[in-house]
């Protein structure tokens, strides 16, 4: 498996994960989803970079024009709700794409204590298409498994990306157990340490959902 860490290579990206972490900036909510989709829009223009593509031949005013266009079938899939503004992001660039949408949340039995449920899947068939899962968190990487084990019901992909905008070691590490090694790639802002007792991710940034959409109860 491969992994993209944009970390390793300062540039605008990292201006966005400052922004994002910063908890005075947190404060504004639209910024917050902004900066979320910008960092889809930065992740797909350089996962776009990977993709197969032709030439086609366009008439322009003047004459013909040789041109190259992306030449795969595509899905964008992410994880309700905090993954909706990461998912713009792509969307906006890859905005001839299939789309699919995944429910996947903690049951809380007890404080530090959850599995994760899958209640809703929408998503187009997956067979030799290229899938593209985004979710902002990659704290444990059991959603994302999930999700994915939900999306094979519609077919097997013959290339997976995983984006996020912050994972743990972790669950870079699970995700390398978890999802075939030869197909995937994972594209993330950048790694940090370790989770805390509540999984999340040590310093990250937080709720994504929350800070994008306010608090639940």
């Amino acid at each position: 498996m491969k992994v993209i860490n944009f970390d390793n290579t300062p540039s605008i990206m990292s201006q966005l994960m400052m922004e994002m972490r910063s908890v005075e900036l947190q404060k504004d909510p639209l910024r917050f989803r902004t900066n979320l989709r910008r960092a889809g829009q930065i992740m797909a223009y350089e996962i776009s970079k990977t993709l197969n593509y032709k030439e086609v031949d366009v008439q322009t005013p003047l004459d013909i024009a040789r041109c190259h266009v992306i030449d795969e079938p595509v899905v964008l899939a992410t994880i309700f709700r905090a993954g909706v503004p990461f998912h713009e992001g792509f969307l906006s660039y890859f905005d001839y794409a299939e789309n699919a949408f995944v429910s996947a949340y903690r049951k809380y039995k007890e404080k530090e204590n959850f599995d994760v449920l899958i209640e809703y899947l929408a998503s187009p068939r997956l067979d030799g298409k290229t899938l593209i899962l985004c979710d902002p968190m990659l704290a444990t990487g059991a959603s994302m498994e999930l999700s994915y084990r939900a999306l094979l019901t519609k077919g097997k992909p013959a290339k997976i990306h995983v984006a996020s905008v912050i994972a743990s070691q972790q669950a870079i590490d699970y995700v390398a157990d978890h999802f075939p090694a030869d197909i995937t790639t994972v594209w993330v802002g950048a790694i940090d340490e370790h989770i805390n007792e509540h999984s999340y991710i040590v310093p990250g940034l937080g709720d994504a959902g929350d800070l994008a959409y306010g608090t639940k109860e």
